[in-house]
């Protein structure tokens, strides 16, 4: 018989008849040999029958023990209802365990490290791990996480924290804010640190900004430099050129200081707080509801008035340094930087032109922008002045302000001090000793002749 006419008449014999009927049909149509008892069922099957009957059996006997069927039922329902509130209560009381110990670790870690230093800025602070032989070659201090900067500081670490946290908005703020009039006009404003912070901003630039390399062309608040040791170089040349850089100090951000503290090999958590304690961003005073808030109108910026702030900016003014004076020398100039204040000279004025544009793409790759108001050309034919002090031939001082200085001393040897204090100045001299002071260094030539005239104007009448 073919395989598929057994198929159907197996389905059609096993839809009509019970199982002792089936196997003997089966045999008569051949699935077996006729000569053949039965076949047994495989062992797994029958021991998985047996047990079956025998849970059948125990259910059978209890439910003829139960003589209220219904009642067993709720009665089931609440003992299992009982198991699933111990159950959950467990639950519960396990998950408070484990918050518990969450919050307590976090309280800990809390306690030792700055874990939040407000909005934006505190991304790296997870990086804890500084690169100790980078430190060790620049002779720094080994700092990892926020217990050593406050430990290197004198201070704890709340005060670490209320130091360096980042706030948008507050009513209590690090600086003092004033302004100061410009020589050439306008207002400068300064931000003046407050105690707590300026002696943070010390113990930073004493240990770590004074022991970075600068630039020999950079003359701004280097020990050892100033702005006669700016002007020397570009003494007695035939073209001077003078440019200022825009915004100079707000064009530094918390991103670069950051970047510059990492860079020396300091972890992005120490190098967040030391950019912290380096930068401020400008505010503005508000009154809400009685109470003045000084609200943040942009990002953090390096301050004018925290003593870290000129050397940071030397630190990362290296590389536009060297581009700077590689350009300069490359077309026979001198190059030499104070602060913002960027000077060259040489003796072939045909070479101004090609100088200033590429010192404006440098600039710009930079990060940089040259101040469209405030660059000079001065030829040897007119006064040329660094930094104020004037050096067509050799470094002093302007011819007029010379003899405004010579005209106060005689005046006041011959009329009496208080004669030319015409500001009212409250210790004029002090101020005289300090203008002569500045005219001896500017030009040494003239210092004995100076302090001989100051001499006589100070003497009692």
């Amino acid at each position: 018989m073919p395989d598929n006419e057994k198929a159907r008449l197996y389905k059609r014999i096993v839809q009509q008849t019970n199982e002792h009927t089936l196997l003997e049909r089966m045999r008569i149509h051949g699935f077996w040999p006729a000569r053949e008892g039965l076949p047994q069922g495989p062992a797994e099957e029958a021991a998985e029958r047996t047990r079956i009957e025998a849970e059948l059996a125990e259910l059978r006997k209890a439910h003829s023990a139960v003589k209220n069927p219904e009642k067993a039922l709720a009665d089931e329902r609440k003992r299992r209802w009982e198991e699933s509130k111990k159950r959950r209560a467990a639950n519960k009381a396990k998950r408070e365990e484990e918050a518990k110990q969450r919050r307590e670790a976090w309280a800990a870690v809390r306690q030792e490290s700055v874990v939040h230093a407000g909005a934006g800025v505190s991304d790296r602070l997870h990086q804890t791990t500084s690169d100790v032989a980078e430190l060790t070659r620049r002779h720094l201090p080994i700092l990892h996480q926020s217990a050593d900067v406050a430990k290197q500081l004198g201070i704890g670490l709340p005060a670490l924290r209320w130091l360096t946290y980042h706030r948008r908005g507050a009513t209590l703020v690090h600086y003092h804010r004033y302004s100061i009039a410009k020589k050439t006009g306008g207002a400068r404003c300064i931000s003046a640190p407050k105690p707590a912070l300026a002696k943070a901003q010390h113990w930073v630039l004493e240990n770590i900004l004074d022991r970075l390399d600068v630039d020999p062309a950079a003359h701004g608040f280097i020990r050892g430099c100033s702005i006669v040791s700016n002007a020397i170089p570009h003494a007695n040349r035939g073209v001077v050129v003078n440019l200022d850089m825009k915004d100079f100090f707000p064009s530094i951000t918390f991103r670069r200081v950051q970047g510059l503290f990492r860079k020396l090999g300091y972890s992005g958590h120490v190098a967040t707080l030391l950019a912290l304690l380096c930068t401020e961003p400008p505010r503005i005073a508000t009154e809400l509801d009685g109470k003045v808030y000084h609200v943040a109108l942009g990002e953090r910026i390096l301050p004018q008035g925290a003593c870290t702030s000129p050397a940071i900016t030397n630190a990362l003014c290296r590389r536009l340094d060297r581009r700077l004076d590689g350009l300069a020398r490359k077309n026979g100039c001198a190059y030499t930087r104070y602060a913002d204040d960027l000077t060259f000279s040489g003796d072939d004025p045909g070479v101004v032109g090609h100088v200033l544009r590429n010192v404006r793409y440098i600039l710009k790759g930079e990060g940089f922008v040259p101040h469209p108001n405030k660059t000079r050309v001065m030829q040897r034919a007119s006064r040329q002045e660094v930094t104020g002090v004037t050096v067509n031939v050799r470094p002093t001082l302007a011819r007029q302000e010379m003899r405004t200085l010579r005209a106060i001393l005689h005046n006041a040897a011959k009329h009496g001090l208080e004669s030319q204090n015409r500001d009212g100045r409250p210790n004029f001299a002090a101020y005289l000793r300090g203008r002569v002071a500045f005219a001896c260094m500017v030009d040494p030539t003239r210092a004995e002749a100076l302090r001989a005239a100051l001499a006589l104007a100070l003497r009692p009448v």
